[in-house]
């Protein structure tokens, strides 16, 4: 599986969280949070799809998905630590833990991998 499969729809998630948060409880650092991290995710997958259609990897993309699912892991992981609130804070940390790891799988295996043609 290729990194962007993953990280389009994470990034789109986050989006719909902070905004979800925003509405419901009026919260800008939610709105803020999740519109930045999920512009950072969408650009890196951006990046990553346009490189994997020249058949080439784009670490920048893979490195900057890992950073931002790290730091959320991080943030949200404390948060949830604090709070013991499964939502938002638990489920984002927790999914935030396996995208790190899988870009991390990424990161270890060399990006993207390109399919040989048969004939």
């Amino acid at each position: 599986m290729h990194d962007f499969c993953f990280t389009i729809p994470y990034g789109m998630i986050l989006a719909c969280g902070g905004i979800i948060g925003f509405i419901k409880k009026g919260s800008t650092a939610s709105l803020g949070g999740g519109l930045a991290t999920a512009f950072l995710l969408l650009l890196a997958g951006y990046l990553s799809l346009h490189a994997f259609h020249k058949k080439k990897n784009s670490f920048f993309a893979l490195i900057l998905e890992t950073v931002c699912a790290a730091a959320l892991t991080w943030v949200m992981g404390q948060r949830y630590a604090e709070t013991s609130k499964i939502m938002p804070a638990g489920v984002v940390a927790g999914i935030s833990l396996v995208m790190t790891l899988f870009y991390l799988y990424k990161l270890a295996t060399g990006g993207n991998h390109f399919p040989t043609k048969t004939e």
